[in-house]
């Protein structure tokens, strides 16, 4: 099935996009697929102006679709005057050599386009260093298909960032460039333990939003803690991880960070790439699965986060499981919103109902127990200990000391042991 569509192509860079169908995936989750790849190059920042989809038992190894969709590919980069041919699985250099002298156009898989997006999205050393990496990583046994693709004039998807500095040159360049990256980003990862180190022996609580890209993670940070991070109805509109404090409604802080959205399919190079970014996820004491109840494909975006939770060793971590843009949804629809596994709760990131529904849910999921203490009532340094580690309860005077009731977590517990210890705790 080829398609042509109205060509509103200015300066922005023209495209077919291209997908092969397994039958065996349901007419749902094939529209799913395709249309986020279309959602994919319009965050890359591509005009599309034609499609071609097709279902077939087994990917050709010379094409990856059949001949006869070649040539009808063919005609339609011609009739649309496409520069770019994008496909929705990961090509073989082969393939890429092949497509490539037969429709004399530029390839992009969709691992690319996505590495493509995080090149346009890094402003952090830390994540231009790790995108850099993955897509040297990913090209360099793939160099004898991109010859032609690295040598075409005027840029755009898949040449930027490594791209502009050709990449064809010499394998051992590109080589030495991956062990000069993969140095770098040691010193960035060393760093980093050292800031997590010191976090855990002040006893910070940690909290991580997590979620499939555009789900509203970014949005509900900013309306938390009052953040100004980037919010745009865009895949991946968020890169670089971001940390602000959050205060929970007992008065006690802890720190929340936003993580990079996952995708299906995400590449394993980004993956092993970004692991010491992605590893924020396991040093979180509670993560915030964000989901956008919006979405006709939120059950299989929730699974594909449950999937690369695990895949970083995090599937087990204590989690509340967030439907946001909840007011978006149908209200019959809304109510039938629910985790059979993890404690859950339906929010609008503009609703300061819910969200306060949301900081009680935190707080009562971080407090593993209660600890009683007694302080002498002059000690208003210890007293002031007390209210900031976890939620006070119940507090009264006996005699000269404060006795005070206080829901925390283990970690904050432990942190407090050297300053303060209870005579009654109760998990």
């Amino acid at each position: 099935m080829a398609k042509r569509m109205h060509d509103t192509a200015g300066a922005e860079e023209k495209a077919v996009l291209v997908a092969l169908h397994d039958p065996r995936e349901s007419r749902t989750e094939q529209e799913m697929s395709f249309a986020e790849l279309g959602k994919l190059a319009e965050t890359a920042g591509v005009t599309v102006v034609g499609t071609v989809r097709q279902t077939k038992d087994a990917p050709d190894p010379k094409w990856l679709i059949g001949k006869g969709k070649v040539e009808a590919l063919r005609e339609l980069v011609k009739e649309t005057d496409a520069a770019t041919v994008i496909f929705d699985r990961e090509l073989s250099g082969a393939q890429v050599r092949n497509l490539e002298r037969a429709l004399d156009a530029k390839i992009i898989d969709r691992t690319q386009l996505i590495l493509d997006i995080f090149a346009q999205r890094a402003r952090t050393r830390e994540g231009i260093l790790q995108v850099e990496l993955a897509q040297l990583t990913y090209l360099l046994p793939r160099l004898s298909g991109q010859g032609k693709n690295l040598s075409r004039l005027g840029g755009g998807i898949g040449t930027r960032g490594p791209g502009e500095t050709k990449l064809e040159t010499d394998r051992r360049h590109i080589r030495r460039r991956i062990g000069e990256l993969k140095a770098q980003l040691a010193e960035v990862k060393s760093h980093r333990s050292l800031q997590r180190d010191r976090r855990r022996k002040s006893g910070a609580v940690q909290v991580a939003l997590v979620g499939y890209t555009n789900a509203g993670k970014s949005t509900l940070l900013n309306r938390l803690t009052r953040a100004d991070a980037p919010a745009e109805d865009k895949l991946f509109a968020t890169l670089d991880p971001l940390s602000r404090i959050l205060r929970l409604p007992g008065g006690r802080d802890v720190v929340l960070t936003d993580t990079v959205g996952f995708i299906r399919n995400l590449p394993h190079e980004l993956v092993a790439a970004f692991r010491s970014t992605l590893e924020e996820v396991n040093e979180a004491d509670l993560l915030l699965h964000v989901v956008d109840a919006t979405s006709p494909a939120r059950d299989e975006q929730m699974a594909v986060v449950d999937r690369v939770l695990g895949e970083l060793g995090a599937g087990g971590k204590e989690r509340i499981t967030v439907f946001n843009k909840i007011d978006a949804c149908p209200p019959d629809e809304a109510d039938c919103l629910t985790d059979p596994v993890h404690p859950f709760v339906r929010v609008s990131a503009f609703d300061d109902g819910s969200l306060s529904v949301l900081l009680q849910r935190i707080e009562e999921k971080l407090a593993a127990g209660t600890a009683v203490y007694r302080i002498p009532a002059a000690r208003g340094d210890l007293i002031a200990l007390v209210h900031r580690i976890g939620l006070v309860t119940e507090e009264r005077m006996d005699g000269e000391d404060m006795v005070y009731a206080v829901k925390l977590d283990k970690k904050a517990f432990e942190t407090a042991g050297h300053r303060l210890k209870p005579f009654e705790w109760k998990a």
